[in-house]
């Protein structure tokens, strides 16, 4: 298994389909990378040879792409200061529901969770 950036590409793939495992890359700056390193879109990952490999990782550092570490703590970071500020957002993130506006009464249960049952429990009778 090649490995990229500190991540184990799969080896049995396409290269542009491998890089994609890589957290940053997509499916056009993937197919944008194979193209300007002179691969052919065919070749399996396993069949990269270590300058392949060099110009792969020379490409991204090229663009500075922020990928992999970098990029997650830069989500983190932001994540946090919206919630440090008291902003909407960050309230609506710190209280795990939706965050762009979709209605709550009814929905949401990916963000929300399973439902929670809230039931009227019956008065304990008084000890004779």
């Amino acid at each position: 298994m090649p490995r990229l950036l500190g991540v184990e590409i799969p080896a049995k793939k396409k290269v542009a389909i491998s890089l994609r495992y890589i957290y940053g890359i997509g499916p056009q700056r993937a197919d944008q990378v194979v193209q300007e390193a002179g691969i052919d879109p065919n070749q399996r990952a396993d069949a990269l040879t270590e300058e392949q490999l060099n110009k792969i990782l020379h490409i991204i550092t090229e663009h500075k792409w922020v990928v992999e570490g970098d990029l997650r703590r830069e989500l983190t970071g932001n994540l946090k200061r919206l919630q440090a500020i008291n902003c909407y957002r960050g309230v609506r993130h710190r209280r795990s529901l939706p965050v762009r506006g979709q209605r709550t009464s009814t929905n949401a249960r990916t963000r929300k969770g399973p439902r929670r049952t809230v039931g009227v429990s019956k008065p304990t009778a008084p000890a004779k």
